[in-house]
């Protein structure tokens, strides 16, 4: 793999000659990846994959029309035709007024924060193998579990570089570590299966292969013989496995895409409250060795931490330059560039702070209600907010965590929802966006 300062003369070379064959204006990414994952199943080895990766992705202005191309071919020759065919693309587009650069004067400069996100990933495959077995062993070993999916364990290490015609260039690498078992509990026609998984980007910070393989078993054998739920009204707890992705559908509220173009559940909510008072939700792309960490966003900007939400009230938008100049507002930083296409909006390490409440006493004030560990499908309504999942989890019964329960349904709008939500005080940054345990009460079950 290309070291950093190679990788930034690729970009800084490919859009040098986009200035030299006509383009006004121009941006540049490189990416490399190369990954080596293991899995087994059943104590035996089942596959070991390699794969490595290089693509270039330009985007080139004419006035105020742009295109954009990609390629994994970094020949001399296949680079000098990518820049032709980019600029007679550029030149048959429509006109856009927004497109464009990030403004000159906001571009990173000087060093960027050092966040340690690289520490080499050279593990051989007997290590990862190592792992995986550990990983299903320990699951396997759980009293109840009588079959598996199987365990994994990978690694990988990638380069980002990105430059542009008005004056920035720069990379970062970074590596992920992971590994995961999956099992199964019961016997045929009463089975029940779950999962663990960590993932780090130092080997040295992932959890032990036993403790993720054991967490997994005991997930497993937990979901046997589920109960039924009648339907109607109840508290819903949403477990730290799956309450962020109540973080992520505001993600797709406060996006510049679906604010420019009208199309989010929150459009008019700017500087309004949207969640309960006690509620902030925090944006760092500066945590070290964090799972979305970055030095700088997609168009070159530099990245802060950032309050989305403080006490409740909804402080900002996430905005790339053109969503910005449209909505008359600066960027915030959060533009994210893949190989082909304009820049999108994307967060760094999203979480919602802790509560006060301890988990147990979030759930041991509700006489019936349920425990979400799972959920299914994607049935949210970004227009709308209307939020209806299928779900599975653990029914509450006085106070106390009971049965298993599966085939549920949970409903609402995400407006109320978030206004209802408590979070409790045991936030751990485990995912790229992390909030704590969550209840809300009044959520619509449908069962059996």
């Amino acid at each position: 793999m290309l070291t950093e300062s190679q990788a930034c003369e690729r970009v800084h070379d490919i859009v040098d000659r986009a200035r030299a064959a006509g383009a006004e204006a121009s941006d540049a990414v490189f990416a490399a990846d190369r990954s080596l994952s293991v899995s087994v199943r059943m104590g035996a080895l089942e596959d070991v994959e390699r794969s490595e990766s290089e693509e270039l992705g330009l985007r080139v202005f004419v006035g105020q029309r742009s295109a954009s191309v990609s390629t994994s071919d970094l020949s001399s020759d296949s680079l000098d035709a990518l820049v032709e065919r980019a600029i007679a693309m550029a030149r048959e587009a429509p006109e856009d007024k927004w497109a464009g650069l990030a403004p000159h004067e906001r571009l990173l400069h000087g060093s960027p924060p050092l966040l340690d996100l690289d520490d080499g990933a050279n593990e051989p495959p007997e290590v990862l193998k190592a792992r995986a077995l550990a990983a299903e062993d320990a699951a396997r070993a759980v009293e109840g579990v009588t079959n598996s999916e199987g365990g994994s364990a990978g690694a990988s290490r990638s380069l980002v570089a990105i430059a542009t015609s008005h004056g920035f260039t720069g990379a970062y690498a970074q590596t992920s570590h992971g590994v995961s078992a999956s099992v199964l509990a019961g016997v045929e026609g009463a089975m029940e299966r779950d999962y663990a998984h960590h993932s780090a980007r130092h080997a040295a910070m992932l959890e032990s292969p036993e403790a993720i393989g054991r967490l997994a078993g005991e997930r497993a054998v937990a979901r046997l013989d589920p109960a039924k739920v009648p339907s109607g009204a109840m508290p819903v707890v949403f477990d730290r496995r799956v309450s962020a992705g109540l973080v992520g559908h505001l993600l797709g509220a406060i996006g510049g895409a679906s604010i420019t173009r009208k199309t989010s559940f929150l459009l008019d909510c700017l500087g309004k409250q949207v969640f309960a008072k006690g509620v902030t939700i925090c944006d760092d792309p500066h945590r070290p060795r964090g799972l979305r960490s970055r030095p700088f966003d997609g168009e070159g900007l530099p990245v802060l931490p950032l309050k989305l939400v403080d006490q409740g009230m909804l402080e900002t938008w996430l905005l790339d330059s053109a969503s910005a100049r449209q909505l008359g507002l600066e960027p915030t930083g959060h533009a994210a560039r893949g190989g082909a296409g304009a820049p999108g909006v994307a967060p760094s390490n999203l979480y919602m702070q802790p509560g006060n409440i301890p988990p147990e006493t979030l759930v041991g004030e509700i006489d019936r209600g349920i425990l979400v560990t799972e959920l299914i499908g994607q049935g949210v309504n970004g227009v709308t907010g209307d939020y209806s999942r299928g779900a599975a989890g653990f029914l509450i019964e006085k106070g106390e965590i009971t049965r298993a329960v599966s085939e549920i349904t949970i409903a609402g709008n995400l407006k109320d929802m978030f206004l209802a939500l408590t979070p409790a005080n045991d936030l751990e940054f485990r995912y790229g966006i992390n909030a704590p345990t969550l209840r809300i009460d009044g959520m619509t079950i449908a069962g059996a």
